[in-house]
């Protein structure tokens, strides 16, 4: 009988399949190679380190630098408003103490006559004509007297600090007498005018 060789027994080799230690070797080694060529080990491949929200920070802080102009200019126009509202009201009384002048000095004149020298009617029309002088400049800026005699009472513009009874119905309400005229500056009430008020009892 013919004795056959072992490798005659050994099954072919497997497609790709290395054939012993050695070739495996080589083959391991050669798939390391090429893992290594296309950048995906540990090799000298470049990494890109760039942070992923950079554009975003870049974005964020130009429009933190924004709005920091923005309140800076806000907080330069408010104080500069201030400034200038302050100034016109300073101007604005400064004119009105300028337009008062004038009655001031007549005042003044008056105040310091010599009583053994003028006599009483010649003060008193004296004084007439610097109160008159008086309200035509503080009309002229905005005031207005609040004298409602015979008017009916209001009391948004009206105090009452009394009241008598009235004579008929019609009379029920109305203003009777001033005690001390009010003012209105602008259409602002300054002081409202003190007055006795009729009351119709029945």
């Amino acid at each position: 009988m013919k004795r056959r060789d072992k490798s005659e027994f050994d099954p072919p080799p497997s497609d790709g399949a290395p054939q012993s230690e050695d070739a495996f070797a080589r083959e391991a080694g050669s798939t390391a190679d090429d893992f290594e060529a296309d950048g995906d080990g540990d090799g000298d491949s470049a990494i890109d380190n760039t942070p992923p929200f950079t554009d975003f920070e870049r974005r964020l802080s130009d429009q933190e630098d924004k709005y920091l102009r923005l309140a800076a200019e806000y907080d330069n126009y408010r104080k500069r408003t201030a400034r200038e509202r302050a100034e016109l009201t300073s101007r604005a009384q400064a004119e009105l103490v300028k337009q008062l002048a004038d009655a001031l000095d007549d005042l003044a004149r008056f105040a310091h006559v010599d009583p053994s020298t003028v006599d009483a009617a010649t003060i008193v029309q004296g004084v007439d004509m610097v109160e008159k002088k008086f309200l035509k400049t503080l009309a002229a800026a905005g005031l207005e007297i609040v004298d409602p005699v015979n008017q009916s009472f209001d009391p948004t513009l009206h105090e009452a600090v009394a009241t008598e009874p009235a004579l008929s119905p019609e009379d029920d309400h109305v203003v009777a007498r001033v005690f001390q005229v009010g003012y209105l500056f602008g259409g602002q009430l300054l002081r409202p005018a003190r007055v006795v008020v009729k009351q119709w009892n029945g």
